[in-house]
Formats: C-alpha cells, sequence, structure tokens
C-alpha cells in the first residue's frame, strides 16, 4: 500500500488593515485646524480681487487687478490706517521697552512684590476687553482727558506691556548665567555685559514681544472703542463700514497686512536658522 505525499497548502494573505493611530489623529487634527484658521484669511486674499459692481463685497463677479492699484481711493479709509499704524509702532516701541524691563526684572531677582506684579501681568492678559476699556474710559474721563490718539495709545500701551513682559521672562528664566559671570571674570561692566552678551541673547524673545504687542495694537477694537472718541482707526472703520457694505478695499489692505506679517516670520525664521548653523 502506498501512501501519496501532498505538498502543504498555504493559508491565504490577508490584507493588513491600516489603523489610525493616535500619531495620524494628531496628525490629521493639525491640518484640519490649520485649514480652518487660514480659510478666512483666504477668502479675504480672493475678494482682494473680486471684479464688483455694486457695494457689497460678499459674491463673486470676476478677477481684476484693479483694487490694488486704487488701494488709497478712499481717503476716510486710508486715514484710519494711517492712524492705526502709528498707533502700532508707537505701541511696538513703548510697550517693548517697558515690558522689557519687567520681564528682565521677574525673571533675573527675586525681590518683594515681585508675586504681586506677575498676579497684575496675567490679571491685565485674562481680563475681558469690555471690563478693561471701560475701566480705562473712566479714569480717561475722571482725569479731564480728551479722547483722542494719545487715549488710543495709552490704553494699548497698557495692555501689551504684559505680553511684552511674559515673553521676555520666559527667556530670561532659560538664561545661562555662567556666559554673563564669564564676561564679569574678563572686566566687563554690568552694563557692558547686559548690552553686549545679555540683550542679544534676549534679543529674540524682544523682538517677539514688540511684534505682538504691534499685532494686539493694529487689531483692537473693543478697547479703541471706548477710547477713541471721535478718532477712527482701522478696526473702527471696517465695523462701520458693514453696515452700508465694505470695499474691495478693506480686502486688499488687509492682504499686504498679512502679506507683511508673513515676510516678517519668514526672515526672521530664515534668520534664526542661520544663527544656529552659525
Amino acid at each position: 500500500m502506498t501512501q501519496t505525499l501532498t505538498e502543504p497548502v498555504a493559508p491565504p494573505v490577508v490584507p493588513k488593515r491600516r489603523r489610525l493611530t493616535g500619531g495620524g489623529v494628531l496628525y490629521t487634527y493639525t491640518w484640519v485646524i490649520i485649514a480652518w484658521l487660514v480659510l478666512p484669511v483666504f477668502i479675504m486674499i480672493a475678494f482682494g480681487f473680486n471684479d464688483t459692481k455694486g457695494r457689497y463685497n460678499q459674491s463673486w463677479e470676476g478677477f481684476t487687478f484693479k483694487w490694488y492699484a486704487r488701494v488709497f481711493a478712499l481717503d476716510e479709509l486710508t486715514r484710519a490706517l494711517v492712524i492705526s499704524l502709528l498707533v502700532a509702532i508707537v505701541t511696538m516701541f513703548v510697550a517693548g521697552a517697558l515690558g522689557t524691563g519687567i520681564g528682565y526684572a521677574l525673571g533675573r531677582y527675586r525681590f518683594r512684590g515681585s508675586g504681586a506684579v506677575n498676579l497684575i501681568l496675567f490679571a491685565t492678559m485674562s481680563a475681558p476687553e469690555l471690563v478693561m476699556g471701560a475701566s480705562l474710559l473712566t479714569l480717561f474721563v475722571s482725569l479731564g482727558v480728551g479722547l483722542g490718539v494719545v487715549t488710543i495709545t495709552i490704553a494699548h500701551i497698557m495692555f501689551s506691556i504684559s505680553f511684552v513682559a511674559v515673553v521676555v521672562r520666559a527667556r530670561v528664566l532659560t538664561l545661562d548665567r555662567s556666559i554673563e559671570e564669564a564676561a564679569a571674570d574678563l572686566g566687563a561692566s554690568p552694563w557692558t555685559t547686559f548690552w553686549r552678551i545679555t540683550f542679544p541673547i534676549i534679543l529674540p524673545a524682544v523682538s517677539s514681544g514688540m511684534l505682538l504687542a504691534f499685532a494686539l495694537s493694529i487689531d483692537d477694537f473693543v478697547v479703541t472703542n471706548f477710547t477713541a472718541g471721535t478718532t477712527v482707526t482701522f478696526p473702527l472703520w471696517i465695523w462701520g463700514a458693514t453696515r452700508v457694505g465694505l470695499p474691495p478695499q478693506v480686502n486688499v489692505m488687509g492682504t499686504l497686512i498679512f502679506a507683511t506679517g508673513v515676510l516678517i516670520a519668514v526672515v526672521s525664521s530664515v534668520r534664526a536658522r542661520s544663527g544656529r548653523r552659525g
């Protein structure tokens, strides 16, 4: 009797199902949030090229570049933009200087009242703008100060200092003290050590805080509305124009401001990478 030998049959290959891991979920979630955030910006940029014929710039009617050539055609809008830029620039430098000093002191030294200063800074950042605007209005009225560009600038400086101080304080806390001690051992005075050693190291944080103050100032509406009086800034003009229709120049100006911010961010990133490579 003979026995027939048969070759073993391999089991069928079942394709593995790709499972969505935690990293994949986080990756997808991140891109969804980014798309949600940039969608209004893309709409603003697109409607800056809209060939609208009427007052309302809400439906696509064609492509044109003419609004970029007429970006300063509306005198009131141009004046409001200039006021906002001037206030933002002054706020950036003044709040940058004051916030840098406060942030450096809080990050470097321990003194009586430092906890109270920290509490005030974070309270200012977390306070509703409605409350802050009403408080500043009460202050200016009680002091008999006329509302205008000066009061707007003072208000913007007051709420921007906290943001600059927090950014600078975070950088100072991670500062390597041995570098400053080495400069002192080589005979450098405290003033020379600060300007030649410390300040260049914390300069990226100072620049970030100043740019943040500029962005907060030029974008502010609530506090500005309380302290402006008859002065009209860029956000106030847009709010008033929504009742009769926004002209395409608003989209063009917003696009130019956004492009300037992106350009500054790219240049800063390139310089930071070059510094790390060096």
